[in-house]
């Protein structure tokens, strides 16, 4: 009886496994983790918030970004000092889909309890990431944002731009991150 049980435990499991594997079939790292791939490393940040009115404010930090499960998603971890001394921090998980082409992020950071969520549109040209605000909350969507990333100076520097889109469809900066590889 025990040997029966065994058995139809096992058997079960193995169909359980396929029937997964049918509904979610695993896929391979794509085009889009391999410009993440390029990000990983060690970075010195400099990021400028410009407040609509008055002089830009600028932060230093630092950022250690690597691949995780797999090759598949790039982990970015964000230290900034402040002007009064304290630091804040943010972590960012960044993915790449092959089947719809998109690049999907995650934002959290110690400044705030809520989460940012972008999404690029499907179309990657292969240097460049451009993500919009994906709202979780469709009855209040915020504000409209979109944000722009690529490498420069042969993958030494990579620049990160935020901007707020008004009701016109015109982009002003709201922030850049500059970061130079260590």
């Amino acid at each position: 009886m025990k040997k029966w049980i065994t058995v139809t435990l096992l058997i079960a499991a193995a169909v359980a496994q396929q029937t997964h594997n049918q509904y979610e079939p695993p896929n391979a790292p794509g085009a889009g983790q391999k410009l993440l791939a390029q990000f990983a490393g060690d970075w010195d940040v400099v990021k400028t918030f410009f407040p609509r009115d008055g002089k830009p404010i600028v932060t230093k930090g630092t950022c250690k970004q690597y691949m995780i499960q797999d090759g598949k998603f790039l982990q970015s971890d964000f230290t900034f000092v402040n002007a009064d001394g304290t630091t804040s921090t943010g972590t960012g998980i960044s993915g790449f889909d092959s089947k719809s082409n998109r690049f999907t992020t995650v934002w959290y950071d110690s400044r705030q309890t809520t989460m940012s969520i972008r999404q690029s549109d499907g179309t990657f040209d292969g240097k460049n990431i451009v993500l919009w605000a994906t709202p979780l909350d469709t009855e209040h969507p915020g504000r409209k944002t979109v944000a722009r990333a690529h490498l420069e100076e042969d993958g030494r520097v990579l620049v990160h731009r935020h901007f707020l889109v008004d009701e016109k469809g015109e982009e002003r900066m709201m922030i850049e991150l500059r970061m130079t590889r260590k």
